[in-house]
Formats: C-alpha cells, structure tokens, sequence
C-alpha cells in the first residue's frame, strides 16, 4: 500500500540532522543543568547557546525566549499570566483560534470574570480591523488582544505587523499564537512590535514536546509553572536538553531553507489546487485558502461534493489507502462536534458535506498528489 502524508498542520517529520542532534546530546550531555559541576555547567551552557540562536532568527534578546513543552503551554503561560497578574480585565480574541487560547479564556472568564469580546470575521475567516478599532478604542478595561498569525485548518494569514500596532495605538496587550508561521515564514519581532508569542518545535521538523514562548522584556509576565528557578524563573522543572537541541537544530534548518523550500511547497499547493479542480469541478476551496496572498503555502482545506452520509466514510477511506491528512485540528481528534473553524464560516448545507485539511511538507511529492487526487476522484464518483 502506498502510504502519503499530508498532515504536517498536524505534526511533521523529524529531519535527519534533527535526530541526529538529538542522539547526540542524549548521549552526552547528560547533566542536570541546575547542578553547579561541570556536567550540569556543560548543559546549561547548550541551552543558552540555543537560546541566544532562536533569539537572532526571531531578532530578539536572548532573554526574551522561556523554553517550554510547546505553543499549548506558552499560550498558557501568556494568557492566564497577562489575566492573573499584569492586570487585564477583558480579552479581544476570535471564535476560530486554537483551542490552546480558546479554552483558556473560556475558563479566566468563568474563574476571574473578566469581559470577552470576540472580533468579527468576513465569510472566509479574515478579522474585520474596523471592528477590532472599535473594540480597541473603548479604552476602560486593559486589554489583551490574542490573535494566531497562521490559522491551523484554513490556513488563513493575519497581518501580525498592523494587528500589533493597532493594539499599541490604543495600549493593548498583543499575543499571537504562532505555532503555524515560525519556521514557515521571515519573522522580525524587533520590527513587528508583538508583546508574546507560542511556538511548537514540532511543527518544523522538530520534535514533540518542545516549545517556547517569546515573552517582550519589562512586560512584567510571571510564571505559571512553580518548583525552581530555571528559565530566568519564568518555568519551573528540568530542561529537556535533547528536545531544546532538537528544536533549534530544525528552525536553524528551516531558516536557512526557508525561500528554496518555500517556492517547493508552494509549486506543490499551486499543483494540487490545479488538479482538483480538473479532476473535481465542483470541490470548493475553504476559507482563503486558494489565495496565495491570503493564505499560507503549507496547506488546503476543501470541501468535497458528496452527501453527508457518504462523507461519513471520507477519512476511513483515505486511511485504508494510506493517506494521511485531518477534518480539522489534530487537537480535536475524537470530537463529534467538527471544526469550531468551518462552523464560522461555512452554511449548513456545507457543513454537512465532509471538508478535509491537507497539509504539506518538502518530503512530499507531485506523484504523491496525483495519487491523492485519483483516490479522491474515485470517491466522489464512485
């Protein structure tokens, strides 16, 4: 059976240099690095030379970055912190972010009280920025703005720089999850004026379970995580040194590639577009997802022409040929109540039909994609 991976929204392949890197420290540096001795000394000192490496892709001090387990936790820290501590009494955010941030303000609203107001969005998920100006201006409670640069299922792309000084117009907190742009996409927050942001390692070839949170120095952000000093005391717990040294060998990667893999996958996205809408006329395009300028070069999601009850058997089907690919986030798996994402922009009518998200890498191929394509086809003819 072939076997075809078109879920790297998901998670993505570990790159060869990655796991080598990671054997290697496993294999040697080995030491607490909070003990004084050299072993601990010699760990410590990798991870600050990591740190100060994802610090100059990114533009930032060094003390900017708090490694954490991934953009889950570091939107936590973010947003329960900015509530607990900084002061913010109401949260602008919108319906289709991760659920990392969603569920997070859900509960500081039923455990703090604190005012959500929720931005509008045009039919295909974009914010309406007259609307966020309009919620920024009322100016009497301190607000935090939590907005993801790179929606995870459609692909949708924010415009981080005028978001970022919008919110600093009006004196509003601004953190961004940006777990699906980093490693993806040039970042310059010296230049972009985002107060936080969440990143996951695993999300560029990285391993699972290592992150960081790039915190703007003097925000005044405390920590969630309690039981040391470790991570400037920003996060408490032993630093998993093999997944912080896998984590920075991939960005290191993913940035000196970035343009020559860039113009691949999007030669592949351009492909597969072009091959379902020959193949199946009636396929729609959710979200921007079709439009480059608006949408990012890594995935697609669509909606496939077959009733409801066919559609049921979409995923099983696509499984049993060895394609792997989602309905929406991999967060989600095991939820009847679908994408929280598509329910705010699609009808009803389309709801019902199955939408399924694509999502590509360098290690995919166009002969990967004609046979996707072909195993769709038959699908929907069949």
């Amino acid at each position: 059976m072939k076997k075809v991976y078109f879920d790297s929204a998901a998670t993505t392949q570990l790159r060869n240099e990655v796991i080598y890197s990671m054997t290697e420290v496993l294999k040697t540096e080995y030491g607490n690095p909070s003990s004084s001795h050299a072993y601990g000394r010699s760990s410590k000192s990798f991870i600050e030379t990591g740190r100060k490496e994802v610090a100059k892709i990114l533009n930032v001090s060094p003390s900017e970055i708090i490694f954490t387990s991934g953009g889950t936790e570091a939107d936590n820290l973010v947003i329960n912190s900015c509530v607990r501590d900084l002061g913010v009494t109401r949260i602008i955010s919108s319906k289709i972010e991760h659920h990392a941030v969603l569920y997070s303000i859900n509960q500081l609203e039923s455990t703090h009280s604190i005012k959500v107001d929720y931005v509008e969005l045009d039919d295909c998920g974009h914010v309406d920025f007259i609307h966020l100006e309009t919620l920024l201006a009322d100016t009497e409670n301190k607000t935090l703005v939590s907005l993801m640069h790179v929606n995870n299922e459609i692909g949708n792309i924010l415009d981080l720089d005028k978001t970022a000084k919008l919110c600093k117009k009006y004196n509003a907190l601004f953190h961004s999850d940006t777990v699906q742009s980093v490693g993806h996409f040039e970042l310059d927050f010296k230049e972009i004026p985002v107060d936080f942001a969440a990143v996951a390692a695993h999300k560029f070839h990285g391993p699972k379970g290592a992150g960081f949170a790039f915190i703007r120095k003097n925000t005044g952000l405390k920590p969630l995580i309690f039981g040391g000093e470790q991570e400037r005391g920003m996060r408490a717990g032993t630093e998993a040194v093999y997944a912080i040294a896998g984590m920075v060998e991939a960005l290191k990667i993913s940035y000196q590639n970035l343009s020559k893999e860039k113009a691949y996958i999007g030669e592949l996205k351009k492909y597969f577009k072009e091959q379902l809408t020959l193949h199946i006329p009636e396929i729609q395009f959710n979200g921007s997802c079709d439009d480059d300028e608006k949408s990012t070069y890594t995935l697609l999601n669509v909606c496939l022409p077959v009733t409801p009850e066919k559609g049921l058997m979409l995923l099983f089907q696509l499984d049993l040929k060895g394609i792997a690919c989602s309905k929406g986030s991999a967060c989600q798996s095991g939820s009847s109540k679908g994408s929280h994402v598509l329910a705010e922009i699609l009808s009803d009518e389309d709801m019902a039909k199955p939408s399924i998200r694509f999502s590509f890498s360098s290690f995919n191929t166009k002969d990967e994609i004609d046979y996707v394509v072909e195993t769709l086809k038959e699908f929907v003819n069949s």
